[in-house]
């Protein structure tokens, strides 16, 4: 059973993401919220395995909320699904930067975010595809250091390949497709090059792979 923590300030949003979640046989709503605050207690109490988190809220916004739940320095992250209104949001950036495992819109389909919640939970991470190339092309310069950083990386050209098709929000079915691979050969290629580089997930791949001037 996958536990799911909803935090959504809107009444009538969360209300229906909680009942949308909980009609499924394999998740369960252990709580719900409508502030950043409230997200960081809860989340630190009921630890749930995903927790569904709206970024524009009163107290503590999602931003600052998925932080300390799930950045760099928590020492039992939990993991964050961000669900925001607009694709181009520049605060979607920054939440991923605080250590959410990805995001998707809120006019998405209910299928769409159960399968992000799955995706999430297991440990993957979730970069709506439709919008991963905008959004962080856009903020690239945020994250792109002042001086080019020399291409020392450990991963081999054929990895390197790989990450720049994560970079450029490609599944691992649609890298297979592009590189005429087996699905299991690309799972093995990601796997490889978050162990390689120290990565937590594809998000922070994808922000590696800019900020080390691998991709533009």
């Amino acid at each position: 059973m996958i536990r799911v923590l909803v935090c959504d300030d809107q009444v009538l949003v969360r209300t229906g993401l909680v009942t949308i979640i909980d009609a499924q046989p394999d998740l369960e709503v252990v709580g719900d919220c409508g502030d950043g605050q409230a997200a960081v207690d809860l989340g630190r109490r009921l630890e749930p395995d995903v927790v569904v988190m709206d970024v524009r809220m009163p107290v503590l916004d999602g931003i600052a909320a998925t932080r300390l739940l799930a950045g760099a320095e928590v020492a039992r992250p939990v993991k964050v699904l961000v669900v925001t209104t607009f694709n181009l949001d520049e605060y979607v950036y920054e939440a991923l930067r605080a250590g959410a495992s990805g995001f998707l819109l809120k006019d998405a389909p209910p299928d769409r975010l159960l399968h992000g919640i799955r995706t999430v939970a297991s440990g993957a991470a979730l970069l709506d595809p439709d919008v991963t190339r905008e959004l962080v092309g856009r903020f690239a310069t945020r994250i792109r250091p002042a001086t080019p950083t020399p291409h020392d990386t450990p991963l081999t050209p054929r990895e390197l390949e790989v990450l720049h098709l994560i970079a450029d929000g490609l599944s691992n079915a649609e890298i297979a497709a592009r590189l005429v691979l087996s699905p299991e050969t690309v799972k093995t290629f990601v796997s490889r090059i978050l162990a390689k580089l120290g990565l937590r997930d594809r998000v922070q791949a994808v922000v590696y792979a800019y900020r080390r001037g691998l991709v533009s």
